[in-house]
């Protein structure tokens, strides 16, 4: 069937349907990695938005069992060039379109992506709309305009885990309620805050013998500290900071105790807005696996996974408590942060990577280096 794509400002595209028959409105990106797809359609980051790929050709490899970021996809829609008609790998268990229609989510083929990635990048995000079955391009138009978009809106609250639970490998996220944890002295106990959580973060945690315990995003910090953990970890997830005043004011209680933290993309944010820092939206956000950020410390360059639409002003935060240590050498916004004195840290690109690249994957060490000083201090 013919798919129809409305972009706010009434710029109309006709394409391919798959996926789902369905109707979505979105705030759409778009995503310059060039594999993949499935770790980013189930990067719960994603909520609410359409991913725009502008790798051409999608697909290729079907869907597998192990490279989900979250149970389901999380992206409300996807919008790409070609769409392989027949994928080929040895993991595959079904293919791209048969997957999105299982959990509801339309997609559009054979559309200009260089051409939307353009706009994008020329004019800033735009509200979008979708049809795959039939809808009229005025009524999606009109959909597009009255959306009220992300901005202010609590997106966290639709992928936080319901209950508390230990990370237990991928069939750890069954979100079985926990009892709390009395940390054995050989191992390390991490509590990590869901505000949108990568399984690839928790593997990564959990690589370094942590004990990984996974909370909802508005556990009171109180809690948490009751649990007796040796690190908190401030996770990726979708949206606005400035819409989750309950994870402030959770962190500026964690910074209270002095506790080891790290905190990434989003968490990086709120790490930021708790001391004090100004949040701003980027014209057109970072998405994808080849962005440059530079460790001013040591002059080194770094190739990171980035997916946020907002980030932290450099010039907000208080140089006498805080050390900037990473920029964008795209566009100089803030990528970095660590706290003068404290055990305390963020970063606003991804060192998991799933999908990008490895370079940043030190950042994990760093912070259980940071553990083990504080535990020996």
């Amino acid at each position: 069937m013919t798919a129809t794509l409305v972009l706010q400002d009434g710029t109309t595209l006709h394409g391919q349907s798959f996926g789902a028959a369905a109707d979505m409105v979105f705030e759409l990106v778009f995503n310059t990695s060039m594999t993949g797809y499935q770790e980013i359609l189930t990067d719960p980051s994603y909520r609410g938005q359409a991913v725009l790929f502008t790798c051409s050709h999608i697909g290729n490899v079907g869907i597998n069992l192990e490279d989900n970021e979250s149970a389901i996809p999380q992206a409300s829609a996807a919008v790409i060039c070609s769409l392989s008609p027949l994928p080929s790998n040895w993991r595959s268990t079904r293919s791209l379109s048969d997957w999105l229609r299982e959990y509801g989510v339309p997609g559009i083929s054979d559309v200009d992506t260089r051409f939307l990635t353009r706009k994008l990048r020329d004019g800033g995000t735009q509200k979008a709309a979708l049809s795959t079955c039939g809808t009229a391009p005025e009524k999606l138009l009109q959909m597009a305009r009255e959306w009220p978009g992300l901005d202010g809106r609590d997106t966290v609250k639709e992928v936080t885990c319901p209950n508390s639970y230990i990370w237990d490998g991928d069939a750890g996220d069954k979100w079985v309620p926990q009892s709390p944890i009395k940390n054995p002295q050989s191992s390390i106990h991490i509590v990590a805050y869901d505000y949108g959580i990568k399984r690839n973060i928790l593997r990564n945690l959990a690589s370094y013998g942590a004990l990984v315990t996974v909370v909802p995003a508005d556990t009171p910090a109180k809690e948490v500290l009751g649990l007796n953990p040796d690190g908190v970890f401030l996770s990726n997830g979708p949206g606005d900071p400035e819409g989750l005043p309950y994870a402030v004011n959770a962190v500026c209680a964690l910074l209270d105790s002095n506790i080891p933290i790290l905190g990434i993309c989003l968490g990086h944010q709120l790490l930021g807005m708790a001391m004090g820092g100004r949040k701003r939206r980027l014209k057109f956000g970072h998405h994808g696996g080849n962005h440059p950020v530079q460790h001013l410390p040591s002059g080194k360059v770094l190739i990171t996974a980035q997916n946020h639409n907002y980030f932290i002003e450099t010039n907000s935060l208080d140089p006498a408590k805080v050390e900037i240590m990473y920029l964008s050498l795209n566009d100089g916004s803030l990528e970095g942060i660590r706290l003068k004195g404290r055990p305390v840290s963020s970063v606003q690109f991804h060192p998991e990577a799933a999908p990008g690249p490895h370079d940043a994957q030190a950042i994990f060490g760093e912070f259980f280096e940071n553990i083990r000083n504080y535990r020996h201090g």
